[in-house]
């Protein structure tokens, strides 16, 4: 029996899953860490808590799973995206913590870089909006703030999203590489040519030295440095943790779609091997790149999903475990006419309101605890069919079936009230870490573990299916609530004119 291990380092936690040859989770460890908030909008991870976190994970797992590590064949790595890190090329250290891809701290460069006309180039050649969600404004914004332009012309940087900052510093071979569904989501890089984008380069004043080389998804990078584990393992393969998602989910042809509930909300559809046009405020994205081939996705991002309800646990302290949710928003029938309006960081697709900010509305001296706890939940599946709607539209025909994963889709609340506002099947797979499980796939194919995508479709098991129980009349009711209040929580930050 061979073995491969995902490394899924997300926004609040880094984890390992250890996965057979018929993709079953045999053990998994996983390992919170802090988020700081310096400012308001501000969102900052310690990079040495990042590096810690996946290691002890790494090291953990394949202790309590009693595998030889003679039998792990390959390992993946999938990554918060957008999230920039810079670290000196030598020593391998960060010159500041990492700036996360919810932080808004550069919403006035993406302004500027309106301002000067490039919105047309950004969407066209990226196939993203200009928006402080995407790493290439973090990255001129430390250059800047640090004064490091210098340094950066001279070769002496590295900059990377978490998956080239996990690479560098996990493999012995220190190389400085990411993929290409990570280099996608900088914006900085061409999807179309698969190169970084010179007049955006420009625009930033950021060197190409300092940018990491683009390997496919899938693919041996490198050894595991050997002082980890005490043998090197192939680290086979690099990918966003959307886009790992979407290839776990078995999303292998074109119009296939995925909802992963994680931190965020993120809606994946396969579109074939040529980028789609968004006309709904969705974006292009690379879905993964193998054998130098690149299939496309289109992509619709709810910053705020899972988030909120942490937030409920750790700043309104209404619950002291997530798991409670459920049963709390089951001992009522509704919310009572409440709206929890989660974009603490601003409004995703397919809004792009970068000012908005959170709201509750619809309170009345009647509403409580179960009510806003309920109205928090149900505000994922809300923001998650806002994305399902401007999709469809987008690709000229219905939704049928969306297949979930990621932690929120365990709640079966949740899951039920999704399928109720699609009017449509809601797929849950027998292992919801897709992410993961994408991760391990990826590197698995690099390695012969699995053969061929073919195969990989046949390892895919669904666990439930929940169908819509709300009539047409309720649904129309509920949406027309929500977007009320969305539509209240928008340019809430908007500075306010001069003079």
């Amino acid at each position: 029996m061979r073995y491969v291990v995902a490394l899924d380092q997300g926004t609040t936690s880094s984890r390992a899953v250890l996965f057979d040859e018929q993709a079953r989770v045999v053990a998994m460890k996983s390992h919170e860490f802090a988020q700081i908030y310096p400012k308001p909008g501000w969102v900052e991870h310690d990079p040495a808590a990042i590096l810690g976190t996946q290691l002890d994970a790494l090291r953990e797992v394949v202790a309590i799973s009693g595998v030889s590590v003679a039998d792990i064949a390959a390992i993946g790595i999938t990554n918060q995206r957008e999230t920039t890190l810079l670290w000196d090329r030598k020593t391998g250290q960060p010159v500041y913590n990492a700036i996360v891809w919810q932080c808004r701290r550069t919403a006035p460069l993406v302004r500027r870089l309106c301002e000067e006309g490039l919105e047309a180039h950004i969407r066209e050649t990226t196939g993203l909006v200009p928006d402080a969600y995407f790493s290439g404004t973090k990255l001129c914004w430390l250059l800047d703030t640090l004064g490091l332009r210098e340094r950066a012309e001279r070769g002496e940087l590295c900059f990377g999203t978490v998956d080239s900052f996990l690479a560098y510093h996990l493999i012995a071979e220190r190389p400085h590489v990411t993929d290409a569904t990570n280099a996608s989501r900088t914006m900085l890089y061409d999807i179309h040519k698969g190169d970084w984008d010179d007049e955006l380069l420009r625009a930033l004043r950021i060197p190409r030295a300092l940018l990491p080389r683009v390997v496919d998804t899938s693919g041996v990078i490198g050894m595991l440095d050997p002082q980890i584990l005490g043998r090197a393992i192939p680290v086979a393969a690099l990918a966003g943790d959307q886009h790992s998602a979407l290839f776990g989910q078995g999303c292998f042809e074109p119009g296939m779609m995925k909802n992963t509930y994680g931190t965020g909300c993120f809606l994946l559809m396969n579109a074939g091997d040529a980028p789609v046009r968004s006309q709904s405020g969705l974006i292009s994205t690379v879905a993964w790149r193998l054998g130098g081939r690149t299939t496309y996705a289109l992509e619709g991002s709810v910053f705020v999903g899972g988030a909120v309800v942490q937030w409920l646990r750790d700043e309104m302290k209404l619950i002291s475990r997530a798991s409670e949710t459920e049963a709390i928003a089951r001992s009522i029938p509704d919310s009572g006419g409440v709206y929890v309006v989660p974009t603490f960081t601003g409004l995703g697709a397919p809004y792009w309101d970068m000012d908005s900010r959170g709201a509750i509305l619809g309170l009345t001296r009647g509403s409580g605890r179960a009510q806003i706890v309920r109205a928090a939940l149900e505000s994922i599946a809300y923001q998650s069919a806002d994305l399902v709607r401007a999709m469809s539209a987008d690709c000229g025909r219905p939704l049928v079936e969306l297949r979930v994963d990621g932690g929120a889709s365990a709640n079966g609340f949740l899951m039920q009230f999704q399928s109720d506002l699609l009017g449509c099947d809601v797929v849950r797979p027998a292992v919801i870490e897709t992410t993961a499980l994408g991760a391990a796939l990826l590197a698995g194919l690099a390695v012969g573990v699995w053969e061929s995508v073919d195969e990989l479709r046949r390892i895919w098991r669904m666990d439930a299916r929940f169908s819509p129980s709300m009539d047409e009349a309720a649904r129309g009711r509920a949406l027309r609530g929500w977007r009320r209040a969305v539509e209240r929580s928008m340019r809430w930050a908007e500075e306010e004119p001069q003079g």
